[in-house]
């Protein structure tokens, strides 16, 4: 069976930065909705999905104007849900709270947030609902990372490791069947 291209493209720079942004629907700047156009250009992609989130909704749908293609709007590929830290700055957080939970996302979860295994859960079922077709999405870094877990097998600790800056672009090989696994062909910043 043959691979298909999937290209993960995190969202651009959002009007308000430096904050814990899961459900928070900040919008994005028009530059940043513009790199994500310029990163997609040249891709061949039969399929185009993005978070509902405005961040990602809003490149998605540039995304789709400039290449003639529909966006499908999952809500699967939002990012982490912060509870009571979502949309606050590290520094309002209690520090000793937020190592715990960047040690151990699923044993110590935000308040009222959700548990790393939950968004590596969803992220699955939107990954096993694609058409094995050149496809891109719109998404958010926890999302990136929860797609790597899931098609390549990276523990939490090698996901930390990657900067997924906004705007970058992952691109993987991916071979469908009963559990997907994926080899990364690129990351452009």
């Amino acid at each position: 069976m043959t691979g298909y291209a999937l290209h993960l493209l995190r969202h651009g720079a959002p009007e308000q930065t430096g904050l814990l942004m899961g459900r928070t629907d900040c919008a994005p700047t028009p530059t940043g909705i513009a790199a994500c156009v310029a990163k997609a250009s040249g891709l061949n992609v039969a399929h185009l999905y993005a978070s509902n989130l405005a961040r990602c909704r809003q490149a998605g749908e540039a995304i789709g104007t400039a290449m003639n293609l529909p966006v499908t709007i999952d809500p699967r590929w939002r990012e982490l849900d912060f509870g009571d830290w979502d949309g606050r700055a590290g520094a309002e957080i209690d520090s000793d709270a937020l190592a715990r939970f960047w040690a151990d996302p699923d044993a110590h979860p935000p308040p009222h947030g959700e548990r790393w295994s939950a968004l590596a859960a969803r992220v699955g079922a939107a990954l096993d609902d694609l058409p094995p077709r050149p496809t891109l999405i719109v998404t958010h870094g926890g999302a990136i990372r929860a797609a790597l877990h899931r098609l390549c097998g990276f523990d939490r600790r090698q996901l930390w490791s990657f900067d997924l800056p906004y705007g970058v672009l992952v691109s993987l090989s991916v071979w469908p069947g009963p559990r997907p696994n994926a080899q990364i062909a690129s990351i452009q910043p």
